[in-house]
């Protein structure tokens, strides 16, 4: 397919008052601007051009953190839609195909809209196809103006008589061109206008003017050109993706008990017959396998979690959560978390960048930090590796089928031996050998009569 797609992303968005540039503000997890960019290449598009204004290094910024590469022109002043094509003119001067022309701040296009507009633009041989809706309430919208089906104009708001308001079908501002077509139209563009600025639509104008076939393309969904120009309308935007998420994972085998009550973001993957409970939250890159649970009021974020996991209202962050796993009520995993096959955290254990091995368990009341634990080793509660001098950081390793008494605590950096016991209440400042106990409390002081002598 002979394609390039140009973006206009480089308004301001005054409307969102916020620092931010529009295209930046995410939908269900995924900048605006980003999501436009991955229903573009799921299209089979692969050459994507940006035009970029306001602090287009924040975009360019976006775009390399996610190592996904961009091709794009800058648009220094913002001065209309028509303006914004022209700067992509010199980097398009050899091409001779088809533009298409979406915009930044309308993340709810799919890709099978995309796929099959541009076929159809194609099939028609036009010299330029419009995207178009038909809506109840047209108001504000550019009205199309048909001949015999055949595109004869594109008129605003502003300048509509009473007749052409009362056009239902209006232009969702996605276009298809011939390359060569659109450049020699935008030539002859002016600025007369109230705003001061040139219009792509005046493009259609000079088309039909030249006897140009211009068509258009009925959406059969009109939601799918819901632009975002305000904080109300991102977050209705983020609500059909997240309707449409939750439907697809559905429809692919997940059971969600109450989608109107779950936020699952774009990226997340989960496996078949999957449980997901009211009030859970799944963030980012995550992966969840098949026939795991996930209880209410859980917060799981860029994590892989395998098989037959159970999570019960607790907070999982960049970690790996291996096969048979239970976690929670009210634990924390935190980044480089890692819990192999079988281990179990239970109600108020936090684990930051720590490996488990298989069948470990900690039941309650601990903290495992920096550390690499053995093979069924058991934490009794109030356990903590004290990983932290004020300075460094330091690693504690534990073996295999250790027995971790309640309310030890580990001085890293030390060594703790397979097969060996830790008394309750010791503190762990040395190595502990294989097979051996180890205890570290201060020697008990009973003092007769004490309490008789100090109540008066």
């Amino acid at each position: 397919m002979n394609i390039v797609s140009l973006v206009l992303a480089a308004g301001k968005g005054t409307r969102m008052k916020s620092e931010l540039p529009k295209v930046l503000h995410k939908v269900n997890g995924v900048p605006m601007v980003i999501k436009i960019d991955s229903e573009l290449k799921k299209a089979g598009i692969s050459k994507n051009i940006l035009i970029l204004g306001h602090k287009k290094e924040l975009v360019i910024k976006e775009f390399e953190n996610r190592n996904i590469n961009i091709d794009y022109v800058t648009q220094e002043e913002q001065l209309g839609t028509g303006h914004a094509i022209m700067q992509a003119k010199e980097v398009l001067k050899d091409f001779e195909g088809t533009v298409l022309v979406t915009c930044g701040d309308t993340p709810l296009i799919r890709n099978t809209t995309i796929e099959k507009f541009v076929n159809f633009h194609n099939e028609k041989k036009a010299s330029a196809t419009i995207l178009t809706a038909k809506v109840d309430n047209p108001f504000g919208y550019g009205r199309i103006v048909k001949n015999e089906d055949k595109v004869i104009a594109i008129i605003e708001e502003k300048e509509a008589s009473d007749d052409i308001k009362k056009i239902n079908e209006i232009n969702s501002g996605v276009y298809c061109f011939d390359s060569k077509k659109l450049f020699a139209s935008l030539e002859k563009i002016d600025n007369n206008n109230e705003k001061g600025e040139y219009y792509l639509t005046d493009v259609i104008k000079i088309l039909v003017n030249n006897n140009e076939l211009v068509e258009s393309y009925l959406l059969e969904d009109n939601q799918e050109i819901l632009g975002v120009n305000s904080k109300v309308q991102l977050a209705e935007a983020s609500q059909v993706l997240r309707n449409r998420k939750n439907i697809e994972l559905m429809e692919n085998g997940v059971i969600i008990i109450d989608p109107n009550t779950t936020y699952i973001e774009e990226t997340v993957e989960i496996g078949k017959d999957t449980i997901i409970y009211p009030n859970v939250i799944i963030e980012g890159d995550t992966k969840i396998g098949n026939n795991s649970i996930i209880m209410q009021n859980s917060r799981i974020v860029d994590s892989d979690i395998a098989d037959n996991v159970k999570i019960e209202s607790s907070v999982i962050e960049e970690s790996i959560i291996e096969e048979g796993v239970t976690i929670g009520p009210f634990a924390h995993l935190r980044p480089k978390a890692h819990l192999k096959e079988n281990v179990h955290i239970g109600n108020f254990v936090e684990v930051k960048k720590s490996t488990l091995e298989k069948g470990v368990k900690a039941g309650h009341l601990s903290y495992i930090g920096d550390a690499e634990v053995g093979e069924n080793t058991n934490f009794g509660a109030g356990t903590i590796t004290c990983n932290y001098d004020g300075k460094n950081k330091h690693k504690t390793i534990i073996g295999k089928n250790v027995f971790i008494g309640s309310d030890t605590k580990f001085v890293a950096p030390v060594n703790i031996g397979d097969n060996s016991i830790t008394g309750a209440g010791s503190v762990i400042t040395k190595d502990v050998p294989e097979y051996a106990l180890g205890l570290g409390r201060a020697k008990q002081l009973n003092i007769k009569e004490w309490r008789k002598k100090n109540d008066n």
